[in-house]
């Protein structure tokens, strides 16, 4: 082994090894079980952040655990086609290179184009997760789009159809004016801004007042550009103030329309007037509200966001109204919706219906993709209807067929789920799954897995002329198909036989609904087991927290907190770190704010890690469902981890082979570590108190941390390897060793090395679902002396739990001795002693149990603790004056006579007796100062007072020590 630990230098040739190799494959047998993880698909178009490393580490981790339990294990890799992100960066790639927009090329154009890109460019992440040593089976790596996904798609949408769970409706969406297609509520992004209420004077209608004399009803707005589509005036059916004016109608400004005066819940009596716009066209409460009392709705903008011509009627069941007015003011045709605001605001002013304007802070909902904000607009849409899949759900989780971790997320689940609305699958894309929807010329619609199919079906003539649909489905209906789709469905179905249901997802809170419910609705559907019952997709939905920076703020490029997980596997230098997080700032001053952040946070740039220390980083810090707030300084604690793991195996190696040159690394012949047959019979061996005390404590560390892991307490598991590694096998056991490799017997040697070799061997494969780079090197290198075979630490089992080698007697004896040992260390460290001078200790209140222990261990005392004699007191005996620890009832007394230069200390004493005494005399000027005392807080005289007393208290104990040194 190299002398120091260098990750650079071991991890891509090993990674590269095992995937040559073929070992993330599935091995096929089936005689411990299967296990299988699905990768929640990343984006093609992403690149590797801090939440893909915190969450693939998690299915890493437990993929290769559960691989060394001997199952048949398989963690199912790909990406997802990522509708709108792609579209968009091809987009931007084509103008910039040819000038040209999609629409220059025609759709099947620009499709090949996203292919190309796709062939090219798309696999940035796939590379960036073996980075991460991912030991997905990568010959199994799969695309939304390609081809058997996309069969799968056609196949559930046409199976839904049939089953009349999927239609065609107009409903209100969230619309992007600028990519002009429907968006999930995931890809709309709620920001607080600073708006304004606008209050307008509704005229009443048919010489209707209200209960104070007036002729209008005052309504408090923050978008009053939507009043041109307003349909009724809602107030609350308790509200005393309006009861008398429900059914009654106000005539709405500028479009002159009739309205109704409704009662509804909705309002909030004791918010504004009380008197609320209801536009069920462009509001998604108002919608409710509509539905409810049956309005008409307007929709009154285009595609673009922009006042429409004439005004487009829908009734509540979605059906076209055509008994209503439906021209509007032609000075407002046209206009941007904030143009038509600040027309509409200043046209009341000018009829004096403005009552005022007020500030109020607002969310703005804006597309994440195309920055601009989100219009609600009733257009028509394919739908999904959801209820019943949803009630097969929801029993799933509440029968504990599915559990979430932690559990409380069952609560979000459920909250969603029990009041779910039909799902709206369709975006207005050219990049994704056409629907499967053909329209003759009279608009009549047909579904089919393909047009031949839909001809055959219905008898079309050549000559009938069909069009396709021209939308595409939502990326989340292709994804919500991964576990089973991944697996074959629905041609080949033996690895869905194998691997079905999968055991554990891990994602985050944010995609309970959008992506867990929608798979385990999707997957209930459509699988089921040979009994016809439905089967779920995972039996287990781990819930990550959020990784944060350091302060608790959520990474983003705009703050310029975002932290690269490649830049602290392989470091990065200060300007180029700087250059990444400011290059493409189009604000000045926010990139020179977030430059002179990331030169004072990391003003040496980022040292290289490695990824065994990120990885065990991020499993130190999984604490179940929390949000992690990222620490740096725990990063370079794991990565000192790390070193120490090396330099201790390689100790092992040096008391266990013999080097063919002392200067070389090279493994020479193994020394006799306790695994040679004498007249068939194991060689002589003694195992030492520390042999069998570090064998039990292993042994009970594999059992606490196979406990945590089947808890998913990854933070546990992590800690219990840390403390059993840094503390109790480098720290103390291999300094146990020493003693017997210098002076031991044959026989106690060979016992020792045998613990050594065995104890790190199998230490290894206890760490390596964590850091799975450096316990394949280490235990590459310490096998043989083992006696363990095997091509990679990958395929070797996972250690098992051996009651029968932890020897609860030598594990007491030795936690005693160590007691000892950090008892004579604290009285060096109190009295500044070097660790190198012998002591001679005193012992007070020795049981039987301690003389036997005592006996038994000098040799430790002596190596360890540098105890040159321990003389038990007699009862009654007068020590002389010592420093003193307990250990148990026993009392360890090491006499400072000879130890301490007394005139330094008593010199030092007075030192601190001067400063006592200034301070009380601050205090004690303080509490005589009549004007203090009778302005300061009785708190704070009460402060000062305690401080006088602990004072005091200090200066008689050092006064004492004074005294005791002048016996010496």
């Amino acid at each position: 082994m190299e002398k120091t630990y260098n990750p650079k230098s071991i991890e891509q040739a090993l990674y590269q090894n095992w995937e040559e190799q073929g070992y993330f494959k599935p091995h096929g047998d089936e005689s411990k079980g299967n296990y299988c993880i699905m990768i929640p698909p990343p984006n093609v178009t992403g690149s590797l952040h801090m939440g893909h490393a915190f969450q693939d580490t998690i299915m890493d981790t437990l993929t290769r655990f559960e691989r060394m339990k001997g199952k048949n294990t398989l963690w199912q890799v790909g990406t997802d086609h990522a509708g709108i992100a792609t579209q968009m960066l091809v987009e931007r790639k084509l103008e910039a290179e040819e000038g040209k927009t999609r629409h220059d090329l025609g759709r099947d154009a620009f499709i090949d184009k996203v292919w190309d890109w796709k062939e090219q460019s798309g696999g940035t992440i796939t590379k960036q997760l073996r980075r991460m040593g991912a030991s997905v089976d990568w010959d199994r790596e799969r695309f939304t789009m390609d081809e058997g996904l996309s069969k799968a798609v056609q196949e559930v949408f046409v199976r839904l159809y049939d089953d009349e769970l999927i239609y065609r409706g107009k409903r209100l969406v969230n619309w992007d004016p600028k990519l002009h297609t429907a968006i999930s509520d995931l890809e709309v992004e709620n920001k607080e801004k600073q708006g304004h209420m606008w209050h307008f004077r509704y005229p009443l209608a048919q010489g209707a007042l209200t209960a104070d004399g007036k002729d209008y009803l005052e309504v408090a707005t923050t978008r009053p550009e939507t009043m041109l589509g307003d349909s009724a005036v809602a107030v609350h059916p308790d509200d005393e103030r309006y009861q008398s004016l429900i059914g009654k109608f106000i005539l709405l400004p500028i479009v002159n329309r009739l309205v109704p005066i409704v009662a509804d819940d909705y309002v909030d009596m004791e918010f504004g007037t009380g008197c609320v716009k209801i536009t069920p066209a462009h509001d998604f409460n108002d919608y409710e509200v509509g539905k409810r009392h049956q309005l008409p709705m307007y929709n009154i903008f285009t595609l673009d966001a922009a006042v429409r011509s004439f005004v487009e009627v829908i009734n509540t069941d979605g059906t076209p109204n055509k008994g209503v007015e439906i021209a509007l003011p032609e000075r407002y045709v046209g206009l941007d919706r904030f143009k038509a605001r600040d027309a509409i605001v200043a046209e009341f002013d000018s009829l004096g219906l403005l009552e005022k304007v007020a500030p109020h802070g607002l969310k703005v909902p804006y597309g994440d993709r195309s920055g601009v904000v989100i219009e609600p607009l009733l257009t028509d849409q394919w739908y999904v209807a959801v209820q019943s899949m949803a009630k097969t759900a929801i029993e799933a989780v509440e029968t504990g067929e599915i559990k979430f971790v932690p559990q409380q997320y069952e609560n979000m689940y459920f909250s969603w789920m029990r009041d779910i609305k039909d799902w709206c699958i369709s975006r207005q894309l050219w990049w994704g799954h056409r629907i499967p929807a053909w329209y003759d010329e009279n608009g009549k619609v047909y579904v089919g897995r393909n047009e031949a199919e839909v001809r055959a079906k219905h008898k079309f003539a050549d000559s009938v002329v069909l069009r396709q649909d021209d939308d595409v489905l939502d990326t989340w209906f292709s994804s919500a198909l991964w576990t089973f789709s991944t697996l074959g469905w629905p041609d080949n179905l033996e690895d869905l036989k194998t691997f079905h249901p999968t055991d554990v997802l891990v994602t985050g809170f944010d995609i309970i609904f959008f992506w867990v419910a929608r798979m385990i609705m999707m997957t209930m559907h459509f699988i089921k087991d040979e009994d016809g019952k439905p089967q779920v997709p995972f039996k287990t939905v781990y819930v990550t927290g959020l990784i944060r920076d350091e302060v608790g703020n959520k990474m983003s490029k705009s703050k310029g907190n975002v932290l690269d997980p490649l830049d602290m596997i392989d470091g990065i230098e200060l300007e180029t770190l700087v250059e990444k997080r400011t290059g493409n700032m189009m604000q000045p001053q926010l990139a020179a704010k977030i430059e002179k952040s990331t030169r004072k946070e990391f003003a040496d740039g980022i040292e290289a890690h490695g990824t065994d220390a990120l990885r065990f980083t991020l499993a130190a810090m999984a604490s179940t469902g929390r949000d992690i707030n990222w620490d740096m300084k725990r990063l370079d604690g794991y990565r000192s981890f790390c070193n120490k793991l090396w330099n201790a195996s390689r100790y092992v190696l040096m008391n266990t082979e013999v080097q063919t040159d002392p200067d070389s690394d090279e493994a020479g012949e193994p020394l006799d570590c306790g695994q040679l047959l004498v007249d068939g019979k194991p060689g002589a061996m003694e195992l030492s108190l520390a042999d069998r005390w570090i064998i039990g404590l292993f042994n009970q560390t594999v059992k606490t941390v196979e406990d945590h892991m089947a808890a998913f307490r990854f933070d546990l598991a992590a800690n219990t390897l840390y403390e059993f590694t840094w503390n109790q096998f480098c720290d103390w056991y291999l300094e146990l060793t020493k003693p017997v490799m210098q002076n031991g017997t044959e026989a106690q040697m060979r016992g020792t090395r045998h613990t050594l070799v065995n104890v790190l061997e199998k230490m290894q494969r206890l760490m390596h679902p964590f850091m799975p780079y450096i316990t394949e090197t280490i235990w590459q290198r310490v096998k043989p002396l083992a006696g363990v075979t095997g091509d990679t630490i990958m395929l070797a089992s996972f250690p098992t739990y051996q009651a029968d080698q932890v020897d609860a007697t030598a594990m007491a004896d030795l936690e005693w001795v160590k007691q000892v040992i950090v008892a004579v260390r604290n009285i060096r460290a109190e009295l500044n002693i070097a660790p190198s001078k012998p002591l001679n200790a005193l012992l007070r209140g020795v049981s039987y149990e301690d003389r036997i222990r005592l006996e038994a261990n000098q040799t430790f005392f002596a190596s360890l603790a540098k105890l040159e004699t321990m003389t038990i007191l007699a009862e009654g005996e007068t020590a002389p004056m010592s420093s003193t620890q307990l250990v148990g009832n026993m009392e360890l007394l090491i006499p400072m006579a000879g130890l301490i230069d007394v005139g330094a200390e008593v010199a030092r004493i007075d030192k601190q007796l001067e400063k006592l005494a200034q301070e009380i005399a601050r205090i004690e000027g303080k509490l005589s100062n009549q004007g203090f005392v009778a302005k300061a807080p009785a708190a704070v005289i009460d402060k000062e007072r305690a401080k006088m007393t602990d004072l005091t208290r200090d200066i008689e104990k050092l006064n004492e020590q004074k005294v005791e040194l002048a016996k010496i």
